[in-house]
């Protein structure tokens, strides 16, 4: 299996990327890393730039071949799923319902109230809403923001959003926050590390999916 980090867990939240090193670990799964990792493709398809896509999918593609690729974002999902030809793709929440499934991983259960955020490429595009949350819930308890599942609002920073009109990027994130705040729970979860970047530092704590394990699912 190769662990596909993505650009923004492998540069921007690196945490990410080393929680589901760690959680991997934890598991027994074995799992290597592309010490020279390419973007996979998707900001260039969403904002037009269709031929350079196209490069670089064909690029990607000669060296993700023949092995089961997870993914942290969401995004690289969506994009490694359904752009490219061939590939054996899986989210990370998807591969944790599974290890979960399998006792694999066991946590433990708290005392805790959270809230999750579907990303727009995982949620409406791939349609993953339950595996995400089965995950969620054997931590803590999970109370659903007003939009949810497949009428999740936007976190603002997808199709190049956030590159060319981060005003309305940042509009988009606290109108989500405050649905988030209208839950009461301690914090957000999110499964994209994209999701993660624009929504943070908004008077709500957010983690990706994988740092709230690591946080919170021991003893």
């Amino acid at each position: 299996m190769i662990y596909f980090r993505g650009c923004t867990a492998r540069e921007k939240e690196t945490s990410i990327a080393d929680s589901t090193e760690e959680l991997l670990k934890s598991a027994g799964v074995e799992y290597t890393v592309l010490e020279d990792e390419k973007c996979c493709g998707s900001v260039l398809l969403r904002t037009g730039f269709i031929d350079e896509a196209k490069e670089q999918i064909q690029k990607n593609t000669e060296v993700l071949s023949n092995d089961l690729i997870l993914t942290s974002c969401a995004g690289c999902y969506k994009t490694l799923k359904d752009d490219y030809e061939g590939l054996d793709v899986i989210h990370i929440s998807q591969f944790l319902k599974e290890l979960i499934d399998e006792n694999k991983l066991d946590f433990s259960k708290k005392n805790l109230t959270v809230t999750y955020h579907d990303s727009c490429h995982l949620g409406r595009h791939c349609n993953v809403f339950d595996e995400p949350r089965d995950v969620i819930s054997s931590v803590a308890n999970l109370i659903e923001m007003e939009n949810n599942r497949e009428d999740s609002l936007c976190c603002g920073a997808g199709g190049g959003v956030k590159s060319a009109y981060p005003e309305i990027a940042s509009q988009m994130a606290e109108s989500r926050i405050a649905q988030a705040l209208d839950t009461n729970a301690e914090l957000l979860i999110t499964p994209c590390p994209f999701c993660k970047l624009n929504l943070k530092n908004r008077g709500l704590d957010v983690l990706d999916l994988t740092e709230f394990l690591v946080k919170y699912g021991g003893e």
